[in-house]
């Protein structure tokens, strides 16, 4: 398969996998529609699963993740076979031609001449469609072996380290379209000694919610100002399970087992009293820790103590900046 070929159904695998919550989240899309024809305690019900829905989601980022890339064995490959000239549909018509033997009908109207310049030219015909299949099959032929190479290219590339390629491999695959949905967004650099770091701007206080929706025992709906310790814990968890995930998506789009992943938000400066973008996780993800890891069972904020990082927080007061962007 090819290097475009191989993303396209990389796609289509993530989305058979999707998890639970986000298949949630879009029923609850759906019934987005029908939320003017109910009733006011349908409504507040409605309401407040979408709330917990999303609070779902969020902590559960990282439980999602694209199939890797075998790149060891792409750079392993062999070359398209090229294909071989046939002359089936040539040899088919001749046949009938050589075969042909007039009938008694065919003697009583003189048709003989008829019937064989008939099947001459369905010889004429057949060798043409035989010379269009090959022009065809060799065009498919050279289309797949330039993806071919091409991915051959860019797996020696991968497994020699080139930041370039790992640049370029991260771009073609787009891995990360559920974190930018959500509001988040990410660069990618690599540094000199060849580690790829990736930092995330989570946009944390757009993304976790400041109310806090429930149920009344009558029903109705009651919205408050979230608990700071509750908004805290929520806002830790999703940065550290989008941490998780970005550490995972890279693991499955370039064959490195160590990378960088680093947090960064819009904090208040207390010296200036202005908001300034500044680190505020930063963790060194290794292959072989995440992957002895049950991703679908572990709290995203105790799983950071598998892995050497930097992260200052506390419930009451949240997170801190006082984070080094490289760990």
């Amino acid at each position: 398969m090819g290097w475009k070929g191989t993303v396209r159904s990389i796609g289509a695998a993530v989305r058979a996998a999707e998890r639970d919550a986000k298949r949630r989240q879009r029923d609850l899309e759906r019934q987005q529609k029908q939320y003017e024809k109910m009733q006011e305690l349908e409504q507040a019900a409605y309401e407040v699963e979408v709330y917990e829905n999303h609070i779902d989601v969020i902590q559960s980022v990282h439980k999602e993740c694209t199939p890797p890339i075998d790149w060891n064995k792409i750079s392993s490959s062999t070359q398209p076979i090229e294909p071989q000239r046939k002359n089936d549909n040539e040899s088919e018509a001749r046949k009938s031609l050589e075969s042909y033997k007039p009938g008694f009908i065919d003697r009583l109207f003189k048709r003989e001449e008829k019937k064989k310049a008939l099947l001459s030219h369905k010889v004429d015909v057949a060798i043409k469609k035989d010379q269009a299949n090959y022009k065809a099959s060799v065009s498919k032929w050279e289309k797949e072996t330039e993806e071919w190479k091409e991915s051959v290219a860019i797996a020696k590339a991968l497994l020699d380290g080139e930041a370039e390629a790992k640049i370029e491999a991260i771009d073609n695959l787009q891995p990360f379209s559920e974190i930018s949905n959500l509001g988040s967004s990410l660069s990618i650099s690599v540094h000199d000694n060849g580690t790829l770091e990736a930092t995330i701007n989570v946009h944390g206080t757009e993304i976790v919610p400041s109310e806090a929706k429930s149920l009344l025992k009558s029903g109705k709906l009651s919205v408050k100002k979230m608990p700071k310790g509750r908004f805290n814990e929520i806002y830790q968890d999703y940065v550290c399970s989008c941490v998780l995930r970005v550490g995972n998506e890279l693991f499955s789009a370039i064959p490195d087992n160590l990378v960088i992943v680093t947090a960064i938000d819009d904090l208040l400066n207390s010296q200036t009293g202005h908001l300034e973008e500044a680190p505020i996780l930063s963790v060194a993800v290794s292959r072989s820790t995440i992957e002895r890891l049950n991703l679908g069972a572990i709290d995203p904020s105790d799983s950071m103590d598998n892995f050497k990082h930097n992260m200052s927080f506390k419930k009451t007061e949240g997170v801190h900046s006082s984070v080094s962007p490289n760990v």
